[in-house]
Order: C-alpha cells, then structure tokens, then sequence
C-alpha cells in the first residue's frame, strides 16, 4: 500500500490526497478505498474519522475527513461556502472562460443528465489555464456540488473530459483526467481559513 498523502492535519480534521481509481469509502464489495487507510492511520493514533465529502473513483485530488460527528457536522452546514477547484484536460480547444448553468437528473442507470428544467439546479464556471493542439487544460470552479456535475457539462458543452469514457470521450487517456487541486474553508473551530493546494504536474503530456 501506497503511503498515505497527507495534505494538512490537526487535532479536529486531516486532509488527504486522493489518488484516480480509488473509491473514497468502501463499496458493497469491501474493495479497497481511502477512508480505510485513514481509518488505519488515525486508529493507531486512537483517534476517530468521519466522512465529510466524496471524490467520484476515477478523480483524483483533495478530500477532506473530520475528526468527530460536531466537526462533520459543522463542516457539511458550511459546505456550500467552502471554495472547490478543479483541474480539467478536455477534448478540443476552448477559447474563452465561460459557465455553464443547467439542472440534473440522474437516471436509474446512475447517469446523470443535464437538463433545462428537471433535477438539480447545477452551476460550473470554467476557466483556460492552458491550449494544446486539440485538448485544453480548465481551471474549474464548483459553484454548486451536485454528483458527476463537472463530467456532465463538460460534455454538455462538446468538451468531454478526455479518458471519461461514460461521459462521450473519445481519446484515450490514462485516467479520467479531472483532479481536486484547490479547498479553501472557515476552520468550524478556530474559524481561521484554510487553504489547501494539491497542484500535481498530472497533464498527460
């Protein structure tokens, strides 16, 4: 087993790094996943850990555990306000920063669909942070959290996420290539903010 990435910790939260291909908590098959490991970690420290937000399998990059049910707690009330960025290569060129604002309905078949006026009100901004010939690197910034949003409108927009296979890519990568780089919060104890950069060199050249 792979070291595990610690990005920050203190006495009321830790913060991991996670790596693509690997679940955030354990599935109906007991397949390995990160909340494990840092059950692992923090158990031999007797300390405790709580499940505050997921990562999709296949993306990479920051999660975020707490230490005790009130620090979850306090943590998923301000969720809304905690500043999440991404980093996203995807097919074709974008010219220009934009948003893309829609809702979201995910079907029995647990894909999510973009919609005008059914499911869950959804907002991305998006961002060019770098233009290759045909792929384009996004800074992305989560307005709303909703599940596999930055997949679906991406490939709403004709700019799938390259590797992202379920959402209409066509060239191949070596991962879904999307990575939390960015978490910035209010400490729920110490109200200090928090800044949390997982800046990986992670673009498939």
């Amino acid at each position: 087993m792979k070291k595990l990435k610690i990005l920050y910790e203190d006495k009321d939260l830790i913060i991991v790094s996670k790596p693509a291909k690997l679940l955030t908590i354990k599935d109906n098959k007991g397949s390995k996943n990160l909340y494990s490991e840092v059950y692992d970690y923090l158990h031999k420290k007797k300390e405790k850990v709580f499940i505050v937000h997921r990562l999709d399998k296949d993306t990479s990059g920051i999660v975020l555990f707490a230490k005790s049910e009130k620090v979850k707690n306090l943590m998923q009330e301000e969720w809304d306000k905690v500043v999440r960025k991404y980093l996203a290569l995807v097919e074709g060129e974008i010219i220009n920063d934009g948003e893309i604002e829609t809702y979201l309905n995910e079907d029995k078949n647990h894909y999510v669909h973009v919609t005008k006026d059914k499911g869950k009100y959804a907002k991305t901004l998006y961002e060019v942070k770098k233009k290759y010939k045909d792929k384009t690197e996004l800074i992305i910034t989560l307005v709303t959290g909703r599940k596999n949003q930055i997949r679906a409108h991406l490939a709403y927009i004709g700019h799938p996420i390259i590797g992202d296979k379920k959402y209409g890519s066509k060239m191949k990568g070596r991962r879904v290539m999307l990575h939390a780089y960015y978490l910035e919060f209010s400490h729920p104890i110490n109200k200090n903010t928090i800044t949390i950069i997982d800046d990986i060199d992670w673009v498939a050249k």
